[in-house]
């Protein structure tokens, strides 16, 4: 699949851009702070349903308009489908496929991109929440419906911890509040499904990110992802992490899957009833858990050094990119590489250009043309003040 054009409507600071793309390589090039991540931030959001910049929609629309407008003309083989969503201020968004109204979860289903940018070396030095917004975004990349089960988990969470501090305010005791056990259930139900589908996720993501990591650094360290689940213990405040990991040891399945999972769970959640009333908060679940990035059986957050930290991070949406290609019905993802050549020595950039080479279309943005390595062969399109200003 790729991208034939890109049209944007009050988009951060584009008030119109059209741009024809074609399958290759192509560099947006420009000074800093012209517009060319606005462009390929358009096509992440179509891709993840959110901005690798941002965590609100309302950033991404034009000052002083109400709504921002991406829309994608995609080619696969011989079929065209054109892709479209509508960002708004004061209502919800709203998506098009081929002009017809779709939900806007649903447009994972349609386009797949794999973007990397400076920021992602958060994913390796940055707090657990990177971490789980990378794998959740993969998840919902490679089965779309997840969106939903991922709102709906985060929806309970909040009623739930609602609950909790009414409850508190009002100095109920664990045995005086029946009401939690119909959210428990509800929170089980949809967390067991996160968690296992998380788990299988990073057990697919180990033998693509090792080839990956190898073929960006030159050696082989030995990356690794484990999960480490609160469920069991493994993360959660000083004060916690004793209690969750006891109510852990009383249930005896020994994988984390189906009825293990869910028995483990509950589990973690009568142990911290308590806890749970005096802090007012859901301190067990998918929302409080980690992802351990390790290179020679060593965490890479506080041993690995910058350039290792980003060969991690390299090869984690390499990996993401070759787990996408297998397994999509249409074709390559579209892979974006955001002024990343700039922050890389010249023996990455090499070896980087090398391991896209085989993408159907990439897409590059740098500020000065001479960042990004000699024979990509690549088409570019200048970016000057949020207008395309040559082709």
């Amino acid at each position: 699949m790729h991208v034939k054009r890109l049209s944007l409507t009050d988009f951060r600071n584009y008030r119109s851009a059209d741009v024809e793309l074609e399958a290759g390589v192509t560099v947006f090039v420009g000074p800093n702070g012209q517009g060319k991540t606005n462009l390929v931030e358009s096509l992440g959001y179509l891709a993840t349903l959110g901005s690798h910049r941002t965590a609100s929609d309302q950033a991404m629309i034009r000052a002083g308009t109400d709504s921002a407008v991406i829309r994608a003309l995609l080619r696969h083989a011989e079929r065209e489908l054109l892709v479209e969503v509508q960002l708004n201020r004061g209502a919800a968004n709203k998506a098009q496929v081929n002009r017809s109204a779709v939900r806007t979860r649903e447009l994972p289903r349609y386009f797949s991109s794999v973007l990397f940018a400076p920021e992602d070396l958060a994913l390796v030095r940055g707090e657990p929440s990177t971490r789980r917004r990378f794998i959740d975004e993969l998840l919902v990349q490679r089965s779309p419906r997840l969106a939903g089960v991922q709102a709906d988990y985060a929806r309970v969470v909040t009623q739930r911890n609602s609950l909790l501090k009414s409850a508190r305010a009002q100095g109920l005791r664990a045995g005086q509040l029946t009401t939690l056990d119909i959210w428990d259930e509800r929170l089980v139900e949809l967390g067991v499904e996160l968690i296992d589908q998380r788990t299988a996720l990073v057990g697919e993501l180990a033998t693509p990110l090792r080839e990956a990591y190898q073929a960006v650094a030159g050696v082989d360290q030995h990356p690794r992802i484990t999960p480490r689940l609160s469920i069991l213990g493994a993360v959660g405040d000083d004060d916690e992490t004793d209690a969750v990991a006891a109510a852990a040891r009383n249930v005896s399945p020994e994988t984390t899957g189906g009825i293990g999972t869910s028995d483990r769970f509950r589990a973690a959640l009568a142990e911290l009833r308590r806890r749970e009333l005096e802090r007012g908060l859901t301190l067990v679940g998918p929302h409080r858990d980690e992802l351990l990035f390790e290179l020679n059986e060593l965490p890479a957050k506080g041993y690995a050094s910058h350039g290792e930290s980003w060969s991690f991070a390299l090869a984690l949406k390499l990996a993401s990119a070759e787990l996408l290609r297998r397994q999509s019905a249409t074709g390559d993802p579209v892979l974006v590489l955001d002024d990343v050549f700039a922050e890389l020595d010249a023996g990455r950039r090499r070896a980087l250009a090398a391991s896209i080479a085989g993408f159907e279309q990439v897409l590059i943005t740098a500020a000065v043309l001479e960042d990004v390595p000699e024979g990509l062969g690549a088409r570019l399109v200048r970016i000057k003040a949020g207008e395309v200003v040559e082709q």
